[in-house]
């Protein structure tokens, strides 16, 4: 998928009402979700990635990033804070611009590098992904924002 199509697709699935938004939520998300993943899975990732989206993958990784073994860990609603703070998006906002980028790339991507991915994530990590809850204390049920 062309960057401008995947970006056009997060604004409308997000509901954002700018372009630059859904640029700003897509680096965002593809960034905290790299700081999950071990180098070679972001790797993996960003290969798969147009070129203005590569270096979002690695925005917040430590310096220098940490082992193989050792990937950074923190809980899917940590995952929605951070995301609702970088991009200066309540919480609410910051859920549902999540699991739109996270639909979105799922199309976007070779089919199974998703799958790859979550595999290495604790199952919560599996809502992000589909949208739906797991449990009546998912931190993924939200209001519309």
């Amino acid at each position: 998928m062309e960057y401008k199509e995947l970006i056009q697709r997060v604004q409308d699935a997000a509901e954002l009402a700018t372009p630059q938004q859904a640029r700003t939520v897509t680096e965002v998300v593809l960034g905290t979700l790299g700081e999950l993943l071990p180098p070679t899975e972001r790797r993996h990732l960003a290969t798969q990635l147009s070129k203005p989206l590569k270096d979002s993958v690695n925005r917040w990784v430590e310096r220098p990033p940490r082992e193989l073994t050792r990937p950074h860990r923190f809980s899917l609603e940590e995952f929605y804070h951070r995301v609702a703070a970088r991009s200066d998006r309540g919480y609410p906002r910051a859920v549902r611009c999540s699991q739109a980028v996270l639909g979105i790339l799922q199309e976007a991507i070779s089919p199974g590098e998703l799958d790859d991915i979550f595999r290495k994530l604790p199952p919560e990590y599996d809502e992000l992904r589909t949208g739906v809850t797991r449990n009546p204390a998912s931190p993924s049920l939200v209001k519309n924002p």
